[in-house]
C-alpha cells in the first residue's frame, strides 16, 4: 500500500512539473517560434496559452514591439573632407518572426553593424553644409537602405535620426568667422540699398522743388518752427536772398 503511495505521488509530481515545463504563456506583444527535434514549426504560437512537449519542442520569445537602436558614434570623412564623428538613433521591429529567428544569428547585432556600416557610407558621400542643412534628406536615404538590407530577416526599420554632429574646434571658429562674414556683407548690402533709395527720394524731392520753387521756402519755414521749439537759446539760420529781397528797398532810377 504505502510502495502504491509513492509511485502515485511520483506520478503526481512528475505531471506537475510535465505541466509546468509544458504550459507556455505569451504576451499580446510576444510570439513563440517553436522548434520540434529541430525543425521550425510551420506558425509562431501566441499570444496566449498553448501547450508544447517538454524535450522534442524548444522555444524561442521574440518580441514584436518598436525596438530603439542607439547606433555609436562614428569617425565620417565627409565628401569636402572635413572629419566629423556622428551618432545616430535607429527605430525598428520584427514584422516576419520567423525570419529574424531563422535567417540571421542575432538580429540586434546585425542590425546593429548594418546601421554603423551604412551611417559611414552615406555621411561620405555628403559635404559637410549638406549634413547640417539637409539632415532630413540623409535621415530618409538612411532609413531607405538600412530597411532594404534588413528586410530579409523580417525587420522593418521605420526611423533613422542623425542627432549629433562633432565637428572639430578649428572648423567650428572657420564656420563662425564665414558666418559672421555673412552677417557683414548682409549688413553692407542692406545700407547701400538703402543709400540707394533714400537717393532716389532725393532726386523726386529736387525735381519737384524745381518745379515748384515755393516748395523750398515752405520747407525752410518748417524747419524754422521745428527750430523754435527747441531748448536752445541762441540759433543762427541762414536767410536765402529771395525772401529778404521782398524787405530790401527798391533802388531809385
Amino acid at each position: 500500500m504505502a510502495a502504491a503511495l509513492v509511485a502515485l505521488g511520483v506520478v503526481l509530481v512528475l505531471l506537475i512539473l510535465f505541466l509546468i515545463s509544458a504550459i507556455k504563456v505569451a504576451r499580446e506583444y510576444e510570439r513563440g517560434i517553436v522548434f520540434r527535434l529541430g525543425r521550425l514549426f510551420p506558425e509562431p504560437k501566441g499570444p496566449g496559452l498553448f501547450i508544447l512537449i517538454p524535450i522534442v519542442d524548444r522555444m524561442v520569445k521574440v518580441d514584436l514591439r518598436t525596438i530603439t537602436l542607439q547606433i555609436p558614434p562614428q569617425e565620417v570623412i565627409t565628401k569636402d573632407n572635413v572629419p566629423v564623428r556622428v551618432n545616430a538613433v535607429a527605430y525598428f521591429r520584427i514584422v516576419d518572426p520567423k525570419a529574424a529567428i531563422v535567417q540571421v544569428e542575432n538580429y540586434m547585432v546585425a542590425t546593429s553593424q548594418i546601421a554603423q556600416t551604412t551611417l559611414r557610407s552615406v555621411l561620405g558621400q555628403h559635404s559637410l553644409d549638406e549634413l547640417l542643412s539637409e539632415r532630413e534628406k540623409i535621415n530618409t536615404i538612411l532609413q531607405g537602405i538600412i530597411d532594404e538590407q534588413t528586410a530579409p530577416w523580417g525587420i522593418k526599420v521605420s526611423v533613422v535620426e542623425v542627432k549629433d554632429v562633432e565637428i572639430p574646434q578649428g572648423m567650428q571658429r572657420a564656420m563662425a568667422r564665414q558666418a559672421e562674414a555673412e552677417r557683414e556683407r548682409r549688413a553692407k548690402v542692406i545700407n547701400a540699398e538703402g543709400e540707394f533709395q533714400a537717393s532716389e527720394r532725393l532726386k523726386d524731392a529736387a525735381l519737384v522743388i524745381e518745379e515748384h520753387p515755393i516748395a523750398l521756402q515752405l520747407r525752410y519755414l518748417q524747419t524754422l518752427l521745428e527750430l523754435g521749439s527747441s531748448q536752445s537759446t541762441t540759433i543762427v539760420f541762414p536767410a536765402p536772398i529771395d525772401i529778404l529781397k521782398a524787405f530790401m528797398p527798391k533802388e531809385s532810377s
